[in-house]
């Protein structure tokens, strides 16, 4: 396979995603920025990531997309990809179609896991997991040229070589805690950006099914806390439930867009729930 995709490695950032978006004018699609430590990385719902010099991997992958053909709605990444003379490849994604990064990255980081003898699963969105422990937090900033993306810029955490973390951490782990193996964080990134860059050939229906069978919790009961009702006063409704309610669900699948669909065994009903509106119950 042809590498598209170009490495740089920086000593130290502030975040991998914030350095991207400082250059961004001057970066290539498919460029990757790495940092040996970050001191300020951000995850899911402004939580910070933070990394030591060689010890876990820290890097932000940037893609820049093309315009869609007028009057027609695309597919999405995998059937619009294509090679520009440069030899790079030339992606169109659809505003409301961009869950599909979700699924590209994610799968990509299980894939890359499961190489290495480590057994992952998928917290939706896009949280890696190992068991009920997290090893991976993925975080996608995009941006819009109308009703499609312009660019986005995915910044990936990946717990490769530490063996301590902050005792206020519910649940990490890491490669080396799972394997006994120290890792060359060099290498892991460019057998990962092998992998990222074959998914984003591979083809819609397959990308569904598959994050389907490696999402976490799917089919099976937990609990959940609803949290659509977290912005309004604190007034119990007409079945005196109040806002964060607690409940017995199973995750059954995902919407075409990519929210994240539960059946309430209590309530007897499917329901919706787009990213922050639902949390999950460790």
């Amino acid at each position: 396979m042809t590498k598209m995709y170009d490495i740089m490695w920086l000593e130290s950032v502030d975040s991998t995603n914030s350095e991207a978006k400082r250059h961004i004018s001057d970066i290539d699609n498919l460029s990757v920025l790495s940092a040996l430590s970050q001191s300020e990385g951000r995850g899911q719902k402004g939580n910070k990531w933070s990394s030591f010099p060689g010890e876990n991997l820290t890097f932000s992958i940037v893609l820049k997309f093309g315009e869609q053909t007028a009057g027609k709605a695309g597919p999405g990444v995998a059937e619009k990809a294509r090679l520009s003379v440069a030899g790079k490849l030339q992606l169109v994604v659809a505003a409301r179609e961009q869950f599909v990064l979700t699924k590209i990255t994610s799968l990509s980081i299980v894939e890359f896991l499961s190489r290495h003898g480590i057994k992952a699963k998928i917290k939706w969105p896009n949280d890696i997991y190992v068991g009920d422990k997290k090893i991976c937090g993925v975080l996608i900033e995009n941006s819009l040229r109308g009703e499609n993306l312009s660019s986005s810029i995915i910044g990936i955490g990946l717990n490769v070589n530490q063996r301590n973390f902050d005792v206020n951490l519910p649940n990490p782990t890491s490669m080396i805690l799972e394997t006994g193996f120290e890792e060359d964080i060099r290498k892991c990134l460019e057998e990962f950006m092998d992998i990222f860059q074959g998914y984003l050939e591979y083809s819609l229906p397959n990308l569904r099914e598959r994050y389907l069978s490696y999402l976490w919790r799917h089919n099976t009961p937990a609990r959940y806390i609803d949290q659509t009702l977290q912005s309004q006063p604190l007034q119990a409704d007409s079945e005196g439930e109040l806002p964060g309610r607690e409940f017995t669900g199973i995750i059954r699948g995902l919407s075409p867009i990519g929210h994240l669909v539960v059946e309430d065994i209590e309530k007897g009903e499917l329901k919706e729930s787009a990213f922050k509106e639902i949390s999950y119950i460790l």
